[in-house]
């Protein structure tokens, strides 16, 4: 089964600007990409706190 999207998708599309931070985390939440991953994208460390509108 393909995991889609990827971390290389993930990456290039928030490099892009095309996705935020809280896409991201969403990714990690659906595991699409890890919590070490997502800090690898945004420099900053994943956190577990509910998003706003969950």
């Amino acid at each position: 089964m393909m995991n889609f999207p990827g971390f290389d998708d993930v990456k290039m599309w928030f490099d892009f600007g095309w996705w935020d931070k809280s896409l991201v985390k969403l990714a990690v939440e659906q595991k699409k990409i890890t919590a070490d991953q997502y800090k690898t994208i945004t420099s900053e460390d994943y956190s577990a706190v509910a998003t706003p509108g969950k």
